[in-house]
């Protein structure tokens, strides 16, 4: 198999453990977990009890091997992926968390030849996935669920439910900066909307509690052409005096490459691209102007967290669906349904690399708090029937009441609350938008395929 991937700068990663039947890639310095060593977590999960599997704090991606047997588990905010190949004296599984990595792998081994890139599975988020390397015919993996929150577990009172929200939010952000050092600088990719903003507002709170000084904090905002966030940016600051935190990187056109963004992500779900397209811009031009900078915090989860997203502009989805269906926008519609992509997996178990491609692409530590599993948990204990009555309007103008509710209970800050628009359209104006991204995710999907032939 030809490949294109000549033209990209990943290099291959450092091999963890190598057998006979099996090769592990994911390095376990970028596993964020709070409560525990690597080691015990491993050990975790080689034992498969999916309940003390959720007991790992953090976020991970965690592969073992004992005998033939494999296990595997992940969150949300790290992707994981394997593929099987044939040797002449058995099976070999490779383990990595990129789809080059495991084509890259394999052409060592003058492999490559049985590589396809949707022959590759993404393990899916909030399972251990159990897999026998026994060969010919390879066997299907077996899931197991380690996370299942409990829906409709706070009373419907916007107070009660925003502290709590926010306040799982401000957790994960506290233990997040107990596990770095004091002296380094924070940055957050932020536009002015209501999750960006409510993670920075809660994280300069938290720093001032600590006793620890904000000005290692900075809110980055891309701009391309004088796009729209820059000045909701401002304003969102300057309400609350704050604006000295505010950077706001320019950017050209130029710096918008949709297909280097597929080739970084590997996917070609268009809005995902659109989204990752400029985070990877803005990354790109915080790490030119800034070669030292390591942290970045985003509030990537957030329109998951609270169904955000314009239920009209997807044919497959309803109001009801969208409701009754737990988990539907952080994992698809599961993996014992037929529309589950065993290539992908689904939601934001797919959609995570859009922020955390991006970042490791330009050698940045990004932490996404609103995607971790104790922030998740409390967001679908929330009664969102009762509150919207079915009523989309009533869902949309949910989060802000939500968020903002719960950031002045936590922080004592009135965070002002702007009407949504993606990441991608506040970055440039729609003009110079339709420049730059086709309307039609098939180009992006034909681009994704040449990569590979």
């Amino acid at each position: 198999m030809k490949t294109q991937h000549d033209k990209r700068l990943i290099s291959m990663p450092k091999i963890i453990q190598k057998l006979h039947d099996f090769a592990n890639l994911i390095d376990p310095d970028k596993n964020q977990i709070f409560n525990m060593s690597h080691k015990e977590a491993e050990d975790i999960v080689a034992n498969g009890d999916p309940e003390e599997v959720r007991n790992i704090d953090g976020s991970f991606a965690i592969v073992t091997k004992q005998g033939q047997q494999v296990r595997m588990a992940r969150s949300i905010g790290r992707p994981m992926r394997y593929f099987m190949a044939k040797q002449v004296d058995g099976p070999l599984l490779v383990v990595a968390e990129r789809i080059d990595h495991i084509y890259d792998y394999l052409k060592e081994l003058d492999l490559h030849h049985q590589f396809r890139p949707d022959y590759t599975r993404m393990v899916p988020a909030h399972y251990v996935t159990k897999l026998d390397v026994v060969g010919c015919p390879d066997p299907n993996p077996d899931y197991k669920r380690y996370f299942t929150p409990e829906r409709n577990q706070i009373n419907a009172d916007l107070n009660q439910i925003g502290e709590a929200y926010v306040g799982a939010m401000a957790n994960e952000l506290g233990k997040w900066l107990d596990s770095i050092p004091k002296d380094e600088p924070i940055g957050v990719l932020f536009s002015g909307g209501i999750d960006s903003g409510s993670v920075f507002l809660t994280l300069y709170n938290l720093l001032l509690k600590r006793g620890e000084s904000p000005a290692r904090l900075k809110a980055f905002t891309l701009s391309v052409n004088n796009g729209p966030d820059a000045s909701q940016a401002y304003e969102f600051l300057d309400s609350l005096d704050l604006s000295m935190f505010l950077e706001v990187i320019e950017g050209e056109l130029s710096d918008l490459d949709y297909k280097q963004t597929i080739r970084v992500i590997e996917d070609y779900k268009q809005r995902d691209v659109e989204a990752a397209t400029t985070a990877l811009a803005l990354c790109k031009l915080i790490r030119k102007k800034y070669p030292n900078w390591k942290y970045l915090v985003d509030g990537d989860g957030g329109d998951e967290n609270l169904k955000s997203y314009p239920i009209e502009e997807n044919p497959e989805l309803t109001i009801r669906s969208v409701l009754n269906n737990s988990l539907l926008y952080h994992e698809g519609w599961g993996v014992d349904k037929i529309k589950h992509s065993l290539t992908y997996s689904g939601g934001q178990s797919r959609g995570s690399v859009r922020t955390y491609a991006t970042a490791d692409y330009y050698g940045f530590e990004g932490f996404s708090p609103y995607s971790l599993p104790n922030v998740i948990e409390v967001s679908e204990g929330i009664p969102f029937i009762q509150l919207t009555d079915w009523k989309h309007e009533e869902l949309y103008a949910l989060k802000g009441e939500i968020v903002q509710r719960g950031v002045k209970a936590i922080t004592g800050l009135n965070m002002p609350v702007f009407p949504k628009r993606r990441m991608q359209h506040g970055t440039v104006k729609m003009d110079d938008f339709e420049k730059v991204f086709p309307d039609n995710e098939m180009v992006y999907r034909d681009y994704f395929r040449s990569l590979y032939k």
